[in-house]
């Protein structure tokens, strides 16, 4: 009988009263708030790298937004670069003409018509891309090649070509040929050496980089810029990774590879570690018992030894009846709030068991 009574004394000594002055209540980890992890400006998103439920760090990398390239057109020195990394494009054309330009290798162009051509039908037929020969008109000294470029919309007559290669005279009078060896019977017209037109370098939306300087030789296909859509806050040009600001857990994504985003749109969302708290349901019964301000202990059911118990406070009472409904009869229950610091271990939705005292 003794060893009956001392085994019955064990049993009662290990249930795990709350000590005097405490309330217990059952809770479940939630998230205080959400914040929006959004795009710094408009592109497509690219190599998203989280998923919901994720546990992220600060500067853990969300996703890259895509810039528009701008590159070069034309193999030649950059003569002027009038864009900043922040300004909006239009704004820079608008006072300057171009983000910049680029004055192209082949320096010299010809103004040239048939007029001066062999007397041929097909010598003032003239092809866009053929290749040219040139010689000037005065003594033959000055000798090239080039490449018609563009005719005259409005007068078949007229075309233009780029030389490609010798030396000539700004205001020259030159030669065309369609024969290397400079054939009489070649000869396609006559032309002005006039300087070849700079050419510009545009884009659309706010200039993020800006990759040439002025004086810099690029070859045709270069990058020069890289632009975005929308305009930029306070001429301030942000990275294309978007990266967490707060440490926390990811609980919605929004956008994905491949699509396209405006600026502040939004990408997804992060409930911030430093807003996690434990709520609870109080019945109106137990609303004495409880008060904003109050100190509670937090024991976590995965947690059968009772080892990691975190301390928190009562940081709200809802004030509405969670039960209310039009002739309900049950008891009037109320949510309360409880905030503490989480560590890793502490996951959303989390059984825990509040000791208010």
């Amino acid at each position: 009988m003794k060893r009956k009574l001392a085994a019955l004394l064990a049993v009662l000594l290990a249930i795990p009263f709350a000590a005097r002055g405490e309330t217990v209540f059952s809770g479940v980890v939630t998230a205080g708030e959400t914040q929006v992890i959004a795009a710094p400006f408009g592109g497509t998103i690219e190599n998203l790298a989280v998923r919901v439920g994720d546990s992220v760090e600060i500067g853990d990398p969300i996703a890259e937004v895509t810039t528009t390239k701008v590159y070069a057109m034309t193999e030649g020195t950059v003569s002027g670069v009038f864009a900043k990394a922040g300004d909006a494009a239009e704004d820079v054309k608008e006072r300057y003409g171009a983000l910049c330009y680029i004055e192209p290798t082949n320096r010299f162009t010809l103004q040239a018509n048939t007029d001066k051509a062999y007397n041929s039908s097909e010598n003032r037929y003239i092809h866009i891309g053929e290749e040219v020969y040139l010689s000037c008109t005065k003594d033959g000294t000055h000798q090239g090649r080039g490449m018609v470029t563009a005719i005259d919309k409005e007068d078949e007559q007229k075309y233009t070509v780029e030389v490609t290669g010798g030396e000539f005279y700004m205001g020259e009078t030159v030669a065309i040929y369609r024969d290397p060896e400079y054939a009489n019977e070649s000869r396609i017209g006559w032309g002005t050496v006039m300087r070849t037109t700079p050419v510009a370098v545009n884009g659309e939306g706010s200039v993020l980089r800006v990759h040439v300087e002025a004086g810099d030789f690029v070859e045709r296909g270069e990058l020069l810029m890289e632009t975005v859509s929308g305009k930029l806050d306070g001429l301030y040009a942000p990275d294309t990774q978007v990266v967490s600001d707060r440490k926390g857990v990811i609980a919605t994504v929004d956008a994905e590879n491949g699509a396209s985003v405006e600026k502040d749109g939004k990408i997804a969302t992060i409930y911030p570690e430093d807003a996690i708290q434990v709520s609870m349901v109080i019945s109106e019964s137990d609303l004495m018992d409880v008060a904003v301000g109050d100190k509670a202990s937090i024991e976590f059911n995965w947690d059968a030894n009772g080892e990691h118990r975190f301390e928190g406070v009562v940081s709200a009472i809802s004030y509405v009846n969670q039960k209310a409904e039009e002739g309900s009869s049950q008891a009037a229950q109320y949510i309360a709030y409880v905030d503490f610091t989480a560590d890793e271990t502490v996951r959303l939705g989390m059984t825990v068991v509040v000791y208010v005292h």
